[in-house]
């Protein structure tokens, strides 16, 4: 996984790593409901701070920033979730973690610098 420094291009290459990941995990039932609700967090982070960017007041963006932020640490867990149940890529998983817990204190840096100003 190559370092991105752009923070948008980051969370979208996170979203689609963690795609790429689970496109190679069983389609059992497990597989199949940790597939949907991790694409569902780990895209919503990406298009969530999207929203940031383009909103209309501080609060508004400080509240996108804060979504994005719960969806990183649900994708984290789901993660987590697979790792515990073996399902996917040791190495695919372990960069994932690192870089969810990576934009999750990026952000919340980003976010507690809009509500000290």
């Amino acid at each position: 996984m190559k370092k991105i420094y752009d923070l948008e291009n980051r969370l979208v290459a996170f979203s689609g790593d963690v795609i790429l990941l689970l496109n190679n995990i069983k389609m059992d039932n497990a597989g199949a409901n940790s597939s949907n609700q991790l694409t569902r967090s780990a895209t919503s982070s990406a298009l969530n701070y999207g929203e940031a960017q383009g909103a209309d007041s501080t609060k508004d963006k400080i509240h996108k920033l804060s979504i994005s932020i719960k969806e990183l640490k649900e994708s984290r867990v789901a993660i987590k979730i697979l790792k515990y149940i073996n399902y996917g890529d040791i190495k695919q998983r372990d960069n994932l973690l690192i870089e969810c817990e990576e934009l999750i204190a990026i952000l919340s840096t980003i976010r507690k610098n809009y509500q000290n100003h």
